[in-house]
């Protein structure tokens, strides 16, 4: 219900600002820009589903090896005492336990290509459990939350981004970006356990965020050892070792037991190419409305609001100006890349503006494309809470990304 909402929102704001710019500023080319964005939009919508359907086939093939194979139920006893307690309703040891955790960790390396098939299996899992099709359960959300709140250890798309815009030292975002991220995924995390009304103050759940927060310390001390070339180059090869061994593991465990582990890849991979089909249109429309909002120039104006605002308040407003990254990063993933590469060839890519939309867009994740995607590829049209609790995530994450961006580059 609420996406509905805000679907029609991004239109009918759109036709005001368009409207606007025709009568007073004598635009006459504006309704032709939103109108080419619809087309835009539409193509690229189909475009991204049709590049979906074979990394889906391929990861959808290999989580059917690890399920014929046993390693993801193995996978699930182990998380059981954890997620139990974030995911109450899910039967203790289920084999979701295992698809949830696969998903967050390819997100936490940074393999959105491999984190996105992931995902929408354990959207398939979680919704065999639910017992209203239609409707988001407290399992969806949480899950959903901890997606767009964009745990990632490992920048390495921002950190290459950096490098070819000409930074110093492209690598000098990677702990500001671990902090603000870990920031955003704790706050949606607690945010949906209050919504949910699931004790936070569990001794399981206190000790797992504990022991969370050390490790996050210690990556940030360890990385912090390396120079620029050394960061790189670990930060790739960690993440790509680390899939391909998950690749090899998985058939490993086929091998054990001993499954025809080819028939097993070809029947998962029938699952994705079906899985990229129905997320087509959730894919198309949300993008549409995304487009349109851009092109009518709401997201200027927006800024420019903003900016009047946090001058009124007489408050530092040299921030603002990275902000249509952070705003769009919810929107739009190649949009908000789009907006970190333009301010940073603007400003510089050592420039204060320049380093906070690398954080930005570093922080959080695509909230509206994943909420489309994922509830989409199951049929899930009331979401519930689910808006709310990402947005509150995001939101959690542009505030801390200010804050560590005065407090390593002010």
């Amino acid at each position: 219900m609420v996406l509905n909402y805000i679907w029609i929102a991004f239109f009918l704001i759109a036709f005001v600002v368009g409207l606007l710019r025709l009568l007073i500023g004598g635009d006459t080319g504006v309704f032709a820009d939103m109108m080419n964005s619809t087309f835009d939009m539409a193509k690229q919508g189909f475009e991204i589903s049709l590049g979906l359907c074979g990394v889906l086939s391929l990861w959808l093939g290999v989580m059917k090896i690890g399920e014929k194979g046993g390693l993801v139920q193995t996978l699930a006893r182990g998380l059981s005492p954890v997620f139990s307690k974030l995911f109450p309703e899910i039967p203790k040891n289920h084999p979701v336990y295992g698809q949830m955790f696969m998903n967050v960790a390819a997100n936490m390396l940074g393999l959105d290509n491999a984190a996105t098939p992931l995902g929408l299996k354990a959207m398939e899992g979680l919704q065999a459990l639910n017992e209203k099709k239609d409707t988001a359960s407290n399992a969806m959300i949480m899950f959903l939350v901890l997606n767009t709140s964009g745990l990632t250890l490992i920048p390495v798309g921002v950190m290459t981004y950096r490098f070819q815009c000409g930074a110093a030292q492209a690598t000098d975002i990677f702990i500001p970006i671990l902090i603000a991220t870990f920031c955003s995924t704790l706050a949606g995390m607690i945010i949906t356990c209050i919504y949910q009304r699931i004790n936070i103050f569990n001794s399981v759940l206190l000790l797992t965020i504990g022991v969370a927060s050390l490790f996050v310390a210690g990556i940030i001390w360890g990385f912090s050892k390396l120079n620029q070339e050394q960061l790189g180059l670990v930060g790739s090869l960690s993440a790509n070792l680390i899939l391909f061994g998950v690749i090899v593991l998985f058939i490993i465990s086929g091998i054990r037991k001993r499954i025809n582990v080819y028939d097993a890849f070809i029947e998962g991979a029938k699952e994705g190419f079906e899985t990229s089909v129905k997320i087509i249109p959730y894919l198309i429309a949300i993008l549409v409305a995304i487009g349109v909002f851009r092109a009518s120039g709401a997201m200027t104006w927006l800024i420019d609001g903003l900016r009047w605002c946090v001058e009124q308040l007489g408050c530092a407003s040299d921030w603002v100006a990275a902000l249509p990254t952070a705003i769009m990063k919810p929107l739009s993933g190649s949009g908000a890349r789009g907006m970190m590469v333009d301010a940073m060839n603007t400003y510089g890519a050592d420039s204060f503006i320049g380093r906070l939309s690398c954080i930005f867009q570093g922080s959080t994740d695509t909230t509206f494309y994943i909420l489309a995607v994922y509830f989409g590829s199951v049929g899930i049209s009331k979401t519930r809470h689910a808006v709310q609790c990402g947005l509150l995530a995001d939101l959690a994450g542009i505030l801390a990304a200010i804050g560590v961006t005065y407090l390593f580059f002010s």
